[in-house]
C-alpha cells in the first residue's frame, strides 16, 4: 500500500508543480512528514530525508516539464542559466542548514513559509507589473503561437540575487523554488507567464541537480521512495506541462491556496506542539 501512495504523492506532486511553476516539493514534503509521523505507511522519515528524498524527485520533474517545455520553445536557457548562478550555490547552503533543523523546529519553518506561498499565489494576479528594470541592458523577446511579442529583461545581478535566496530556501526546504520565482519573473521582470513558469522549471532541475547531491553526500536520501515517487512525478510533470499549454490554471491555483493554507497552519500547530 506504501507504494500505492507514494506513486500518487509523486503523481499529483509533478502535475501540481510543473502546471503553476512551484516544482512539486511543496506538496512532496509536507505529504512525506504527514504519512511519516501519521500513518503506518511510511516509517523512518526525518525533515533531511524529507527534504532529500523531495529534491531528488525535483530532479526527474523539473527534467520531465521542461522537455515537454522545450517543444513548445517557452524555455528562455540563458535567462535560466543566469538565474542558476545564484540558485546554485544558494541551494547548497540551504541543504547544509537543514541539517541542524529538528522535526519541530522544521515543522515550523515549513509551515510559515507555505503560508507566505499561499499569499503569494493569492495576491499575485492583483499585482501590477513593475516596469523599472525593463531599461537594463540584458532584454529578451518571445513571440507566442498568436504572433504577439512579448519584452522583457531584468540586471543579471539583481536576477541571480533574488535566484540565490530561492535556491536557499530549495535547499532547506526541499522544494523547487519556483513559488518565489515565478511571481517575481512575471511581476518584476515582466516575463510572459507561459515563459516564466517553463524557464523556472528548467532552473528547478539544475538547482535540483546541485542541491540533491548536497543531501546524497549528507546521506539524506531515502533511495526506495525515491524510486516510488519517481516515475508518478515524471508523467506528473508531463501531464502539467501538457495542462499549462491547453488551460489557464487560475481556478487550480485558488484551490491549491486553500490548500496550502490549512498545511501551512497545521505545520505551525505541529511545530508548536
Amino acid at each position: 500500500m506504501e507504494w500505492v501512495v507514494l506513486v500518487i504523492i509523486g503523481l499529483t506532486a509533478g502535475t501540481i508543480g510543473s502546471l503553476v511553476g512551484l516544482g512539486g516539493g511543496i506538496i512532496v514534503v509536507p505529504a512525506l512528514l504527514y504519512f511519516g509521523s501519521y500513518t503506518d505507511f511510511l516509517s523512518e522519515i526525518t525533515p533531511q530525508i524529507a527534504v532529500g528524498t523531495s529534491l531528488i524527485i525535483m530532479i526527474f520533474t523539473g527534467l520531465s516539464s521542461t522537455l515537454s517545455y522545450i517543444k513548445h520553445k517557452t524555455v528562455d536557457y540563458k535567462s535560466g542559466l543566469i538565474f542558476f548562478a545564484g540558485s546554485g550555490p544558494g541551494s547548497i547552503i540551504g541543504a547544509w542548514v537543514n541539517k541542524d533543523l529538528d522535526m519541530d523546529s522544521f515543522n515550523l519553518y515549513l509551515g510559515f513559509f507555505i503560508i507566505i506561498v499561499a499569499i503569494i499565489l493569492l495576491i499575485r494576479n492583483r499585482l501590477k507589473p513593475i516596469e523599472i528594470f525593463q531599461q537594463s541592458r540584458y532584454q529578451r523577446s518571445f513571440k507566442d503561437p498568436q504572433g504577439y511579442t512579448y519584452r522583457y529583461g531584468f540586471p543579471p545581478l539583481l536576477g541571480a540575487g533574488f535566484a540565490f535566496v530561492v535556491g536557499f530556501t530549495s535547499g532547506l526546504f526541499g522544494i523547487g523554488g519556483g513559488s518565489l520565482m515565478v511571481p517575481a519573473m512575471i511581476l518584476i521582470f515582466l516575463f510572459p507567464p507561459h515563459v516564466a513558469i517553463a524557464t523556472s522549471m528548467f532552473m528547478v532541475f539544475l538547482s535540483a541537480l546541485v542541491s540533491s547531491t548536497t543531501h546524497v553526500f549528507l546521506g539524506n536520501i531515502n533511495w526506495l521512495y525515491a524510486l516510488a515517487l519517481i516515475p508518478g512525478a515524471w508523467f506528473g510533470a508531463k501531464l502539467g506541462s501538457y495542462f499549462n499549454t491547453k488551460l489557464h490554471s487560475n481556478t487550480l491555483v485558488r484551490v491549491l491556496r486553500i490548500i496550502l493554507i490549512l498545511v501551512g497552519l497545521r505545520l505551525i500547530y505541529q511545530g508548536l506542539l
